[in-house]
Parts: C-alpha cells; sequence; structure tokens
C-alpha cells in the first residue's frame, strides 16, 4: 500500500467510526467521496426455532437498499431455522441459547458502524433503513435509539399493548423488540449487551440511555408479534413487569429472573383461562 491509499484508509476508517458532525464537516465529505458507498448497517436477528417467522423479516429486509448484512444467531433451532436463514442470504452463527449471548455474538461478527438488533417475529417496514441512516445524520451526536412498536393482531388487547409500549416510551423505557439501532463506537463504549439470562435489553438501554438522548422513529413503525402476551391479561402482564424489574434493580440473579418470568407467564394464562370459563 502505498503512502496516498494509506492516508486514505486511515481517513474512511476515522470517519466511519465515529459520529458525524453534519454536511459542513470537510473530513466526513472527504471519507464518503473516496469510500463512494452508503454506511453497512449490520442487522443482527437471535433465533430459537423461528422457522415459520423469520422467511418475512429476512424478504423485509431483502427489500431494503441502504447497504446491510444479516446476521442471524441460532441459539440451537431443530425445526430448520438456520438453513431458511442461509436460504435467504444471511450469515448464520451458531450459539448457545440466550438472548444475551446471541446479541453479543453477532455484534461481536458484525462488520458494520450501525448496529441494529431485531427479534425474529417482527416485520421490518420499508424504508426503515434508510430512515435509520438519516436520522443518525440529523443527530450526530446522539449514540442510537429505536422504532415505534405496533403489536399485530388488530384486537383491542394487541392495540392496549401498543398503547403501553408508547407510553413507557415516554419514560425513556423500551426493549429489544422495538428494533435497536446504535452506532459502534458507542455500543463499544458502554461495554456491548452483557451475556445474561434475561433483561439484556433492559439493561443495555439503560446503559445507553445514560450515553446520552437516544433517537426515537416513529414513522415508520415496526411491527411486532403480540404471541408472548397471548392468553394474560393486562394486569398481570403490568405487575408482571413491575415485579421483574424491581427483582433486577435489587441485583436478583438474572437466572432466576427467567425462572420467575416464566413462572409469572404461565400463571397469567391459566388466571386467563379460569376466568374465562366462569364466564
Amino acid at each position: 500500500m502505498n503512502s496516498r491509499d494509506s492516508d486514505i484508509a486511515s481517513v474512511v476508517r476515522k470517519e466511519l467510526r465515529e459520529p458525524r458532525q453534519g454536511p459542513a464537516d470537510s473530513n466526513w465529505t472527504k471519507a464518503r467521496g473516496l469510500c463512494e458507498r452508503p454506511e453497512l448497517i449490520s442487522i443482527v436477528v437471535p433465533t430459537l426455532n423461528e422457522a415459520d417467522r423469520l422467511p418475512s423479516l429476512l424478504a423485509d429486509l431483502a427489500a431494503e437498499t441502504p447497504d446491510h448484512e444479516v446476521i442471524v444467531v441460532d441459539g440451537g433451532s431443530d425445526d430448520g431455522t438456520d438453513a431458511v436463514a442461509r436460504r435467504a442470504g444471511a450469515r448464520v452463527l451458531p450459539s448457545a441459547p440466550g438472548r444475551g449471548q446471541q446479541l453479543s455474538a453477532g455484534a461481536a461478527a458484525a462488520r458494520g458502524e450501525i448496529l441494529l438488533f431485531l427479534h425474529a417475529d417482527s416485520r421490518f417496514p420499508a424504508g426503515g433503513l434508510a430512515r435509520i441512516l438519516e436520522t443518525l445524520a440529523a443527530h450526530p451526536a446522539r449514540p442510537g435509539g429505536n422504532f415505534r412498536l405496533v403489536f399485530d393482531g388488530g384486537t383491542p388487547f394487541s392495540r392496549w399493548l401498543t398503547g403501553f409500549y408508547a407510553w413507557i416510551r415516554s419514560l425513556g423505557y423500551y426493549y429489544g423488540d422495538s428494533a435497536i439501532f446504535v452506532r459502534r463506537n458507542a455500543y463499544e463504549e458502554i461495554g456491548g449487551i452483557r451475556q445474561i439470562a434475561l433483561m439484556e435489553d433492559y439493561d443495555f438501554t439503560r446503559r445507553l440511555e445514560r450515553k446520552g438522548r437516544t433517537c426515537y422513529i416513529e414513522q415508520p413503525p415496526l411491527t411486532t408479534s403480540s404471541r408472548r402476551f397471548e392468553g394474560r391479561r393486562p394486569i398481570s402482564i403490568v405487575w408482571g413487569w413491575i415485579e421483574i424489574h424491581l427483582l433486577f434493580y435489587l441485583g436478583i440473579s438474572p437466572a432466576f429472573l427467567v425462572r420467575r418470568y416464566e413462572a409469572q407467564r404461565r400463571r397469567g394464562q391459566r388466571d386467563d383461562r379460569s376466568l374465562r370459563s366462569v364466564r
């Protein structure tokens, strides 16, 4: 590599790893001119037996025009999820089960300067990647953000969930199902996603919020499945949400919280079935 090529590579690496300062930044303009490609967005999707739902998400992503890569981190599926991902052109990484471990592994393997974390049961909105680039360009000091979340189903319950999530986002709380995106340098500076059994998304977003004000993309919204809440009453969901957060705040082991969360979910479903049978 000659000295000119070395200088070019140095400029590109420096400018792509730092938040942009706006169109007036001559170094950024120079780097973009040399690079001649938009920023690469690395999309990390943790999976476990998602062969039925994953194809729709991957089709959504394939229609996106900004430069991106899709990394599916599979936690040991036995339904052919990994084969589905490969056929769609995604990179597939094997992992132990657990979203914390899977997301961390995907981020470590990613090549992009922007990381986007998606759940397999989501539908990504058309133009969503371009919206991320536009939003981060408009707010160069912000480390990342998320999308407004809409739950599918069209039922009163799913509409209630959509409103509930909008309300807690106004308080600064959001989770992995809302398409969290983050600049790589910010991700690394706050320590990345911890490999814990539960609350890895909450833990990460609290540290992201402390890093600085984040972005909230309201349009277009992300659609996700309400399946994990099926058969549960709103009051049991809210109480469970409060209880798990309180226990996590008090330092209770995430492994214990997983067992507690599953017990809450099963109890809520039983209570709802009992209530319906009385009616």
